[in-house]
């Protein structure tokens, strides 16, 4: 087995993970695969785009390298840098040279976090050149047969300040994604928890109560990542009412009077 086949081996996923589909997003996205086009997923927080992701990889039987993105991110961090070990200076493969030569998708979650200088040396991926510059190692990496580039990032969350370029934005297709219908959302947390329907219906009845609080005092709403949370907690004994303060209030506002809010809506559903 060649060495970029080994190296490949790591970033499979073995299972499959569960996803639910809501509309077409998986025909979309294996035709776009097929044809190597970059894709941009769009959507709120925790609505599902990187298990999509993991789903695809896992559908397509490709390896996945995920990038987190954050605004110290550098172009190095990407690409690779030169380092100083014990045996002199090596080169070393950031995650997305690591993608292009393994033939991997490369999926680089919450894009506009990264620097504006960052997000340029995408650019020679994303259309008919199909090439990695390594400049500091004077190199030009063709990328693999394989490879495929996907970012995410959420419209609904960012500034003028931050977004991408148009220039970036045209390079891909996009798929966008939201919250699911109640009875998928409920779905989708029975399972991936196990838990009695019932139950999961009344954490997506908060959920829609707490979601139209957005832009009225909460950045976010009640994302369905949050639901599962809240979910496994009272599958591990967690009562209802504290399991759902704990995962779907606490960590997504410190105002007194959105808390009150959305503690008197758990316990409308409660019953209590």
């Amino acid at each position: 087995m060649k060495t970029n086949d080994l190296h490949a081996e790591q970033y499979r996923i073995a299972d499959e993970p569960f996803y639910s589909s809501v509309g077409n997003e998986i025909a979309v996205f294996e035709a776009a695969w097929n044809k190597r086009l970059p894709m941009m997923l769009k959507g709120p927080t925790g609505c599902g785009k990187t298990r999509f992701v993991e789903y695809m990889a896992w559908k397509l039987q490709r390896p996945l390298v995920t990038v987190a993105c954050n605004e110290d991110m550098t172009a190095s961090d990407l690409i690779g840098r030169f380092l100083l070990d014990a045996e002199g200076t090596r080169w070393q493969d950031g995650p997305l040279t690591i993608a292009a030569r393994i033939g991997a998708i490369c999926y680089l979650d919450e894009i506009v976090e990264a620097r504006q200088d960052t997000v340029v040396v995408i650019h020679p991926l994303t259309d008919h050149r199909r090439v990695l510059p390594l400049d500091r190692k004077g190199e030009l990496l063709p990328v693999h047969p394989d490879f495929q580039l996907v970012i995410s990032y959420n419209p609904g969350y960012q500034s003028l300040m931050k977004d991408l370029k148009p220039s970036t934005k045209q390079r891909f297709g996009a798929i966008d994604f939201d919250y699911p219908s109640t009875d998928v959302e409920a779905g989708i947390i029975a399972g991936e928890t196990g838990l009695d329907a019932d139950l999961c219906a009344k954490l997506v009845d908060i959920a829609q109560r707490g979601r139209s609080l957005k832009g009225h005092g909460l950045d976010e709403g009640i994302s369905t990542r949050l639901l599962v949370n809240a979910a496994n907690l009272i599958k591990g004994g967690v009562p209802p009412i504290e399991a759902c303060e704990t995962t779907l209030v606490r960590p997504i506002t410190d105002d007194g009077d959105i808390r009150s809010t959305l503690f008197h809506a758990i316990g409308l559903v409660f019953g209590k």
